[in-house]
């Protein structure tokens, strides 16, 4: 088994959560139809992962359709910039870091989110290598994300562990020979420590 010396990270989900949920965010604002409108402007978000493009006129034309009248900014705000870190996550990767491992970040977010996580999250400073969708030109769980992820970290693929709380692109991740794992916040840090360590990975011990 090839020795893993770095750890990739997906953000939502594994890092970070929505206060409350992300339905129920909208809900204030939506009302009944919060899902329904949520899902429709996620598929719409999806296609602009990968560039430049302003997501809040394509929201904006989601709402429309559904004809609420509700700005797109005040729905961005109260959903998309609703992001909380997850206390021991961040400490797992600081564990990493110090036993010697490389940390990085591996995520999907349109240009707007990627900015707004860059001027209020810590992850720059916390990651070695911080990898977005929009800044590669490629989304998960397309092959060529993690191919690029491996480039900027500067490791072959087998070196690299994935972990993310979507199964398409833990097996995007895998089909180019990172090792990866499957995990969510909602199932406990230790579970995951139990999935690391099935790759001899191990972080540092604090007080030890």
């Amino acid at each position: 088994m090839t020795t893993i010396r770095h750890l990739l990270f997906d953000a939502d989900g594994v890092l970070q959560g929505f206060p409350g949920g992300f339905y129920q965010a909208a809900e204030q604002l939506l009302g009944e139809r919060t899902r329904e409108i949520l899902t429709l402007a996620s598929e719409r978000e999806h296609q602009l992962l990968a560039g430049n493009d302003d997501f809040l006129p394509v929201l904006a034309g989601v709402l429309r359709e559904y004809d609420v009248d509700v700005p797109a900014a005040d729905l961005y705000a109260a959903v998309w910039q609703n992001i909380e870190p997850a206390p021991a996550s961040l400490d797992l990767v600081r564990r990493l870091r110090e036993a010697g491992y490389g940390v990085h970040l591996g995520t999907n977010q349109i240009r707007r989110r990627a900015d707004h996580m860059r001027a209020t999250l810590p992850y720059d400073d916390l990651f070695d290598v911080s990898l977005y969708s929009c800044d590669l030109g490629v989304a998960k769980p397309d092959p060529a994300f993690f191919l690029k992820a491996a480039t900027r970290i500067g490791a072959p693929p087998a070196e690299v562990l994935f972990i993310d709380d979507h199964s398409p692109n833990v097996e995007g991740a895998r089909s180019t020979g990172m090792a990866a794992v499957h995990w969510r916040l909602q199932e406990g840090h230790d579970v995951l420590l139990e999935q690391l360590a099935v790759h001899g990975v191990a972080p540092s011990v604090r007080g030890a």
